[in-house]
């Protein structure tokens, strides 16, 4: 006894009705929803019908087999097209042909398969030879329907047919397609075939039902096709959501002079601006405007040949974008002077023009502002900040390593820090490529267009670094071979010498040889009234991470409310200060460190001096030295020759020193608190460079907020050490300046065992700050810079669905961060509490934190806007949830 089916599998569409809606995207697919929508709207519409995403993944399921019911579904809807057109299928007298499209939720254009004309063969092809009369377009069509259904349905290479086209255009003496006769349409048509034995081991099919459901076959195969399966990786589209499949009755375009296709915006997808823009051809198919066979036409040509199409065309885009409230894309077909519309879906469009139609729209009082800023995506925000590789260009790319700092860069390549810090003194453009940097590479990340490491993940060095600074980065580009000796790099055969040009896309983590054209998006006063609005909505509040007045103002210009990290270790590199910072390292007791750190002392101070007053009037988080005392000093034999002459110490006792410092496991070393601990005269002068800036500013009337940040606590008992030294000279700074400085003391979170014992920590810190990068790493028990040699496996291969070092793995760390929370609340309810992590950059991360109750994320300085939306859209979505459930009580 057969199983009683009760799902619906297709939905139909045509004759001015159709079983599904618009809002249907989830079931029908973008596609398959847009065709419903238009039909219901009594818009001309070739019939048709959609097969469900559904029925999609319960095919993959059961092992490429239909779900019981699905065909006989099918042919049920087929009957109804056959009425709705007054054509049948397979017919030797008035046939009807067909198109199968995707069509996902989400739009991936040029991603997935379409096959055009099924249904073509000898019976139907002399059926509308004689209906046309032209048995040109009807030999056209059928070596079309060969080459696509051999290389989508069968798999054959396309280039295959291609070279058959070009041979028999070349012994003609013709260049286009169009110019071929219908002798050698039916000369091709043969080869075709043969072409198609050889590949497959069989004859065309000429059943049009086996063609309809190979094709069907084929449109789900391809949402796990290698092309889809990239695209959805890198846009964040899940791999469950499946395809959707659209069955369509065939128009044709290409059937004379009164027929036409084309393709179009409601509005200019590059600008934003509100006109018309669309292209078309005169007597072509769809295909031939998508793939660039021939040049298409500006839209108005379309108006001057066959006005009434024009006409009818121009009412239906404005009737569409006032039904959708928004930019669409259309595709539409002209046959024989009647308008035909194909598609309909919400349009691509760069940041520049989301950001004035979502504007726009308000103004038109089409869309409110919640809807405006819930329609720009948080990362599209990047292509607005930093300079981009021009769209348009043609580029060779040789590399591809993690996208660490958004932004392209272009620039000769130089491979010490000290070469590019000279190249621009001499206003060279360069870039920087490293095996991996250190904090010593500074100046020369300062000085270079973009940074290049062939090591390191998107929380390394180099990364966090670049993005601080705004520039350009790609890490862990492990393709490319380091030659630090001769100065050269290598990728599979190919040398990039020093001095030869290449361009680095920090978007994508592209390399790519020679030079890219950038461009440079302009920020518009349109971009200042979004943002406005974006922070009528959020509650989250967001800073930045800013080590220097420099990244200070721009985090504040970009609408930072803070400092949330100040690593006071960064300011230790400059060529002056590293020799005071090694003396100090070097010395052989307190004493001789205190004299050091007497000299490093009014460096300390004019650097906050400068970054309060960038910041007068916000909270400044200023964590206390955190990295290993090795980190200052070189590690080869020859860079510490060349340091203990400088500093004229014996080379023996350097090395001796370096050797004693050196740790297995650095990061889970003597670090963080625990040098304050045990060295607690650096702590001291830097809580009195702090509170001394603060007193000296403070008498001139500049508001400071000082936040002195305990790092890598991870006992209470280690905190209240700390906490003690620092109220202590702070309270001497105070009373010798005569100053009423407020500053508060708080912890980092970045270790387990705190956020466990955070009820007990809370009793003692003022303030907590989750370090969200060291903290995946203990909580994950991985190296952040090693891990960049697997995770990306492990994310391609679908271990982990992100790397837990650029989005927060909300299960495990983010159950951490929660205990850590809701512990530390317990026992001071009104405990501020942020994150510093990179991960304060990342939306999903910043909807996380906003979810858990967070009073603020910090981030680099150039995603404080992406963190503004962020937190935005998180508050925007929590309150449409609320509604919606209250709407159903």
């Amino acid at each position: 006894m057969s199983k009683k089916k009760t799902k619906k599998y297709v939905y139909f569409f045509g004759g001015g009705k159709a079983d599904g809606k618009g809002d249907m995207k989830d079931l029908l697919g973008g596609k398959g929803a847009g065709l419903a929508e238009m039909t219901n709207l009594k818009i001309p519409v070739p019939a048709g019908f959609t097969i469900t995403t559904e029925s999609c993944n319960e095919y993959f399921k059961a092992g490429k087999k239909y779900s019981t019911g699905l065909w006989e579904e099918v042919l049920e809807n087929l009957k109804k097209v056959e009425k709705a057109m007054g054509m049948k299928f397979g017919d030797s007298v008035n046939p009807l042909l067909v198109s199968v499209r995707s069509g996902a939720k989400f739009s991936m254009p040029g991603m997935m398969d379409t096959v055009l004309n099924l249904g073509l063969n000898e019976t139907t092809m002399n059926a509308l030879i004689k209906k046309t009369g032209n048995e040109r377009f009807v030999y056209d069509a059928y070596r079309r329907l060969i080459t696509m259904f051999g290389n989508i349905v069968m798999g054959i290479d396309r280039q295959k047919f291609e070279k058959a086209i070009e041979e028999i255009k070349i012994k003609r003496g013709v260049h286009l397609d169009t110019d071929l006769t219908v002798g050698d349409l039916k000369s091709l048509v043969e080869e075709f075939k043969i072409i198609y034995k050889r590949g497959t081991g069989e004859d065309f099919p000429t059943d049009p039902y086996e063609q309809l459901k190979k094709a069907i076959n084929a449109v789900f195969g391809s949402w796990f096709g290698d092309r889809a399966v990239k695209y959805r990786k890198i846009n964040d589209i899940p791999d469950d959501l499946g395809t959707a499949c659209n069955i369509q009755s065939m128009i044709f375009g290409n059937l004379g002079e009164n027929s036409g296709t084309g393709v179009g915006f409601t509005r200019d997808p590059s600008t934003g601006q509100k006109k018309f823009f669309a292209e078309c051809l005169i007597n072509a198919q769809g295909e031939d405007v998508v793939a660039g066979i021939r040049t298409p036409l500006r839209i108005e040509e379309l108006k001057k040949r066959l006005p009434k199409a024009y006409k009818e065309l121009y009412s239906i885009y404005k009737k569409l974008e006032k039904h959708y409230k928004d930019m669409l894309d259309i595709e539409f077909t002209v046959q024989e002077g009647k308008l035909y519309m194909l598609q309909t879906r919400v349009g691509k469009r760069t940041a520049q023009s989301a950001l004035k139609i979502a504007i726009d729209m308000v103004k038109e009082k089409l869309i409110d502002k919640k809807t405006a800023l819930l329609r720009i995506d948080p990362s599209q925000l990047d292509q607005m900040l930093h300079p981009m590789i021009d769209p348009k260009a043609q580029i060779k790319v040789i590399a591809k390593g993690l996208p660490a700092s958004p932004g392209a860069a272009v620039g000769t390549v130089v491979f010490t820090a000290e070469d590019a810090e000279r190249a621009a003194e001499k206003v060279k453009k360069v870039i920087l490529v490293r095996t991996e940097t250190s904090p010593e590479d500074i100046g020369g990340m300062h000085a270079a267009q973009g940074v290049l490491t062939a090591r390191g993940g998107m929380t390394s060095h180099a990364a966090v670094v670049a993005r601080g600074m705004g520039k350009c980065c790609v890490a862990g580009c492990g393709a490319i071979n380091i030659n630090e000796v001769q100065r050269y790099f290598t990728v599979n055969d190919l040398i990039v010498k020093e001095g030869d040009y290449i361009t680095l896309n920090g978007t994508t983590g592209e390399v790519i040889l020679g030079e890219a054209p950038l461009v440079t998006p302009a920020l518009t006063g349109e971009f200042g009234t979004f943002m406005k609005w974006v922070d009528e909505f959020r509650k989250l509040g967001v800073r930045t991470n800013a080590d220097t007045p420099h990244d200070a103002k721009v985090a504040r210009d970009f609408g930072a409310e803070g400092i949330g990290l100040c690593r006071t270790e960064h300011m230790f590199f400059e060529a002056e200060r590293i020799k005071v910072v090694r003396e100090m390292i070097l010395a052989d007791d307190k004493e001789g460190r205190k004299r050091a750190l007497a000299r490093l002392l009014p460096m300390q101070k004019s650097d906050f001096i400068g970054i309060f007053r960038e910041m007068h009037g916000l909270p400044v988080t200023i964590r206390l030295l955190d990295p290993p005392l090795h980190e200052f000093l070189p590690h080869t034999d020859e860079e510490l020759r060349e340091l203990a002459h400088e500093m004229e110490v014996p080379f023996e006792k350097l090395k001796a020193k370096n050797k004693s410092l050196h740790e297995s496991n650095p990061m889970l070393g003597h670090r963080g608190c625990r040098l304050g601990v045990t060295y607690p005269e650096i702590y001291e002068m830097q809580v009195q460079a702090i509170i001394e800036a603060a007193c000296e500013l403070s008498k001139e009337k500049v508001k400071v907020i000082p936040e002195i940040m305990i790092p890598l606590v991870g006992h209470v008992n280690e905190f209240t050490m700390l906490k003690d030294l620092t109220k202590k000279i702070a309270e001497e700074v105070k009373a010798k300046y005569k100053a009423n400085v407020k500053y508060s003391i708080g912890t980092m979170i970045e270790l387990p065992r705190a956020a466990i014992t955070a009820d007990e920590i809370a009793k003692e810190a003022e303030f907590f700050s989750f370090g969200t990068n060291d903290l995946t790493q203990t909580v994950y028990g991985l190296s952040r810079d090693d891990a960049g040699n697997f995770l990306p496996y492990y994310v391609e291969k679908g271990v982990l669905e992100d790397d837990p070092f650029i989005t927060l793995d909300q299960k495990g760390v983010g159950q951490v961060i929660k205990i850590g929370i809701e512990k530390g609340r317990s026992v001071r309810r009104d405990l501020k509490i942020g994150i510093c992590g990179e991960h304060g950059g990342d939306p999903k991360s910043v909807e996380f934190c906003h979810k858990a109750g967070m009073n603020y994320v910090s981030c680099s300085p150039y995603r404080v806007p992406i963190a503004r939306l962020a937190a935005a859209h998180a508050a925007l979505k929590e309150k449409i949830k609320k509604d919606l459930s209250k709407s159903t009580v």
